[in-house]
């Protein structure tokens, strides 16, 4: 109980920090003239807003609203902007950038100035002082930095580890005190044990599940947190980064190829019971199974379904606007958040599915590399 008290506690001042920073206003300058001063009434505008959603970026924006001096204002707040230019690593925050994503923002980083252009900071060559554009708006006398920054997508990460050291902190107390753990941990035993017993032991074994258990529920709450948190209003899309889905399929990919058995590198690469004129022909098709196919499924079916899934949602939010015209205001919006609200209902349950499925795959994965067959193999040599 007294880990549950200190948990909101916890999120409670996360929470005021949080609203502290959403005074950052960017593109003040910009006015209605311009660009609609930020506004997003048109097709290609709610395109250009939905890629933007699903894109990582370096600030939160949570909403924008226009002032009585007209002036376009974007609440949200600033993430740290770390990078590497060519005299050495530069950090400032995000807020310097003003919200402005094309480039006519520049940053005085001391003795470079810095851009952001399409979500990507460059660095500006030696005595320029605006960006030039090529007829493909491609800037010309700038060049991208090496970029460790605290993106959204990293914040993300970092709040979900967060979250899953305090659950299972408090989980580890619980079974301290008693057989039965209270508060959080309460909450997470059964998924814990439907991690176990319906996807490690099944697949991997009775004798070795235990070994990967570890990396198994890892893989599962952290996916299963970071699909819940992109349901949020801050945001996220994290899954829905190819780079983050990439990663964790390699991270599955180096578990089962150092965890394979010798029975299972010798099926691999001289499979027994076939002619020996084809066995390096399969030893070829199975390494290609093993180290791209399999992983390329994990990360594009994880990929696919979170981006679908935010890109469904948006669309339909953006359904008060497009149908505005035909049937008023108060109508598009109510059709809007009727759809909104029953697809956000069916990506509670595929946030789960996803987080299932990738943590099965792996474990099956797993349980193919580490299994020992019985018979002999005496035509393998």
């Amino acid at each position: 109980m007294m880990i549950a008290q200190k948990s909101i506690k916890f999120f409670t001042v996360l929470a005021l920090v949080f609203t502290s920073f959403t005074a950052f206003a960017g593109g003040g300058e910009k006015k209605s003239s311009e660009n609609d001063g930020g506004r997003v009434n048109t097709k290609k505008e709610i395109n250009d807003y939905i890629k933007h959603h699903l894109a990582d970026s370096h600030d939160f924006a949570f909403y924008s609203y226009t002032n009585d001096a007209g002036e376009r204002k974007h609440v949200g707040f600033p993430l740290p902007v770390i990078v590497k230019t060519s005299k050495g690593i530069k950090f400032f925050m995000s807020s310097k950038f003003h919200h402005n994503d094309d480039g006519t923002v520049i940053v005085d980083a001391g003795d470079v100035k810095l851009v952001k252009i399409h979500s990507k900071i460059y660095e500006l060559n030696e005595g320029a002082t605006e960006v030039a554009f090529d007829e493909t708006h491609h800037a010309t006398n700038a060049h991208k930095v090496l970029d460790f920054s605290i993106t959204k997508s990293v914040f993300g990460m970092l709040f979900a580890g967060l979250l899953m050291f305090l659950g299972f902190n408090s989980l580890a107390k619980g079974y301290k005190k008693g057989a039965i753990p209270t508060g959080v941990g309460r909450v997470l035993e059964p998924l814990v044990l439907y991690v176990r017993d319906e996807i490690a032991r099944p697949n991997i074994g009775e004798k070795k599940y235990k070994r990967f258990m570890p990396y198994l529920l890892t893989v599962f709450f952290f996916i299963w947190i970071l699909n819940l948190l992109g349901l949020t209003p801050l945001g996220f899309n994290v899954t829905g980064q190819i780079a983050v889905t990439a990663c964790l399929a390699i991270f599955t990919l180096v578990v089962y190829i150092s965890s394979g058995t010798k029975d299972f590198w010798m099926h691999t690469l001289w499979m027994p019971g076939v002619p020996k004129i084809l066995r390096p022909v399969l030893a070829i098709i199975e390494l290609i199974g093993f180290i791209l196919i399999k992983p390329f499924s994990l990360l594009v079916r994880l990929f696919a379904n979170i981006t679908a899934g935010h890109f469904v949602v948006m669309s339909l939010i953006a359904l008060m606007m497009t149908l505005k015209a035909q049937f008023g205001g108060v109508a598009s919006t109510g059709i809007s958040l009727v759809l909104t609200l029953f697809i956000s209902v069916i990506e509670i349950l595929v946030a789960f599915l996803q987080a299932f499925i990738f943590t099965m795959l792996s474990a099956l994965f797993i349980g193919m590399a580490v299994e020992e067959h019985d018979h002999e193999h005496a035509d393998a040599h």
